[in-house]
Order: structure tokens, then sequence, then C-alpha cells
């Protein structure tokens, strides 16, 4: 994207991260109003207006230290509340809550997927923001598929495993980030998730390969 300028940049990844972030925690909360929690509806959090999820952390600091200093955009945002009091079947309705927003990033890395080719016939702009919309769902929904609390696989394996062992792992859950934190510093989370990421990008239904995908990206 060296053709771009900042603020091109910005905008071309800003966009997609925003809707990757937000519709990933929408999806939660419409998971759990499907199974009786309205925690996120009353809260208004069951909307697609990124102002209602900024979180001024993962939203705004990180992403634009990263856009200063790297060219490109990653981030979160604020996680929906989910009340498990209100849910029929609070252990198995959660497997289904938690997957829910990785399920989302999957299904707009496919749209983005078609941006992408809408982009390559006719504008570099939005091809570039499809790549980096297919980037970063991918990145999000691998990660969160992690078996660690406090990621949403994690939650999963902690609502399908019997009582026991559901206790045990989830009193992993305090310190789930420092153990990913750990496990990035020494590479060990790289080397998890990239053969995952680059499988999956190399399905979508675009001309190019993760290689290319990230040499054009970054």
């Amino acid at each position: 994207m060296d053709e771009f300028s900042l603020v091109q940049r910005v905008i071309i990844w800003a966009i997609p991260v925003l809707f990757a972030v937000t519709l990933h925690e929408v999806a939660h909360g419409w998971a759990a109003l499907q199974f009786g929690d309205r925690t996120a509806q009353m809260l208004g959090r069951l909307t697609l207006n990124p102002i209602k999820h900024i979180d001024p952390v993962g939203t705004i600091l990180v992403p634009g230290l990263l856009a200063v200093t790297t060219g490109f955009i990653f981030g979160w945002a604020k996680p929906v509340p989910v009340n498990t009091r209100n849910m029929r079947n609070a252990k198995t309705n959660m497997a289904w809550v938690a997957l829910a927003g990785p399920m989302a990033n999957l299904v707009m890395a496919l749209l983005w997927s078609t941006v992408t080719l809408i982009g390559l016939s006719c504008s570099p702009a939005l091809a570039y923001m499809g790549l980096a919309g297919i980037f970063i769902n991918t990145m999000l929904m691998v990660l969160n598929l992690l078996p660690l609390p406090p990621l949403d696989g994690g939650r999963i394996l902690v609502s399908i495993l019997p009582g026991p062992l559901s206790w045990k792992l989830s009193r992993v859950e305090p310190y789930g980030f420092i153990i990913l934190l750990v496990l990035l510093y020494f590479g060990i989370l790289g080397a998890v998730l990239w053969p995952f990421v680059d499988i999956f990008i190399d399905v979508l239904p675009i001309p190019l390969n993760t290689a290319q995908v990230l040499s054009l990206i970054f």
C-alpha cells in the first residue's frame, strides 16, 4: 500500500477493523438474546453503531499507535455483557454465545472476499480494504477459537467439559491474557495461529494466496 498516504491507510484499515470488532460483539449479544438473556439489548449494545462498542484502549489507543508505527490497524471492542442467570440452560447456551463471535468474523471474511474481487476489477483502494477485512476477520476468528479462557474458544471448552474439568479450566481465565502475551513473546502464538490463518485464506474465493495478501497489505 505504498501508494497511499497515512490517512488513506488508516481509512482502509479502520473500516474493516470497526466492522470486525463491532459485529463480533453484537453477535455475542444477539446469541445471548436468543437464549433468554436481554442484558446486551437493555444496555443498547445490540447496535451496529461503533460508538456503543468503543473501548478507549482497544479501539482507539492501540489501533492509533499501530497506525503510526506499522501502517496497519488492529484492535478490539468492549465485551458485550452476558448474564448466564437469565439463560434457560446456561452451560450449554454459553457455548453457542461464545461461538457466535468467531462465526460473525467467518461471515465477514467471506463478505470481504467478495469486496476484494470487486475491487480487483475496478478499485485498488477497495481491493486493499477487502484484503484488510479478510486478514483482520481471519485473525480474530482463529485467535478467539484458541481453547484458552477468556477467549471464545476457552469459554466454549468450559461449557462442554464435564463439571470438574470445566471448573479447573475456568480458573485459568484471570491469567489468560498474560499467558497469551507470554506465548506471543516466545513466538509460540504465531506458530500456532499462522497455519490455520494460511489454510483459511487459501481456500477463500480470491485469486491470491496468504503470502500475496500479506505482501499487499503490509
